[in-house]
């Protein structure tokens, strides 16, 4: 009789010593795949980090001039008081991108101009950023003369071909935040500026193409051609800021 209470016992303890280990394995199983969901399958680099020009360099120079500062956190361009005809300090990435999204903080001074450029080739008888990389404009709207050249010329547009839906900047002094979106795979780019979407537009031919040739880039040999290709921030000759610069890759 005892030995019949002790097997019972026993298997008891087993059975449940079983349950409780497939418990214990079923909430480690139910643990993974909901860490496996969290984690996106791209991540974000940071382009800029507030601390150096590691990964930048001046447009077909090497290095980076003492016009552009580092400051609280930012990259800060001081246009020369005197610039030789045909100088520009215009900053660009060491790396290329093809399909990605780009969020860049910028700021602009009083009466500015400036631009976000993507798809740049550095080739030397080029002499901007601009000759290859379509633009989305940074721009002081209200008393920078190009914006009153049409709305495809204001802060948020693709450069000369699509016009911001509406006019979200924040007053002069204030960070704008920007997130760009290139993606040949969907034929897809989008601006959103202050978290309002104010610009999409194909990014692949025919389509790309032929928004081209309605815009002032529609004789320009090397413009818009390169899906792969470099991230520049411009020097049009006014002061300017961009910082928390990070990029996706799609």
């Amino acid at each position: 009789m005892k030995n019949l209470l002790f097997t019972a016992l026993l298997t008891i303890l087993v059975i449940g010593c079983k349950e409780k280990a497939k418990e214990a394995e079923e909430k480690t199983t139910d643990a993974t795949a909901m860490t496996a969901m969290e984690i996106p399958k791209e991540e974000w680099k940071v382009l800029f980090d507030g601390t150096s020009f590691e990964g930048w360099h001046e447009y077909l120079q090497e290095g980076v001039s003492e016009h552009w500062k580092i400051e609280d956190g930012a990259m800060v361009f001081y246009p020369p008081k005197n610039p030789k005809k045909g100088e520009s300090y215009n900053l660009i990435s060491d790396k290329e991108y093809t399909d990605f999204v780009l969020s860049i903080e910028w700021r602009i001074a009083e009466a500015g101009n400036s631009g976000i450029f993507w798809g740049i080739k550095e080739l030397p008888e080029l002499e901007q950023p601009y000759h290859t990389g379509p633009e989305i404009q940074v721009l002081d709207n209200d008393k920078h003369p190009d914006g009153k050249n049409g709305t495809s010329h204001q802060a948020g547009a693709l450069y000369d071909m699509v016009s911001p839906s509406e006019d979200v900047t924040k007053p002069i002094g204030e960070w704008n935040l920007c997130e760009l979106t290139i993606n040949h795979k969907t034929n897809m780019g989008i601006v959103v500026l202050n978290d309002v979407e104010v610009v999409n537009f194909p990014v692949n031919n025919p389509e790309w193409g032929e928004m081209v040739s309605k815009s002032k880039f529609a004789d320009w040999e090397h413009f818009g051609k390169y899906t792969t290709g470099k991230i520049g921030v411009q020097d049009h000759g006014d002061g300017v800021a961009f910082r928390n610069i990070k990029i996706k890759e799609l």
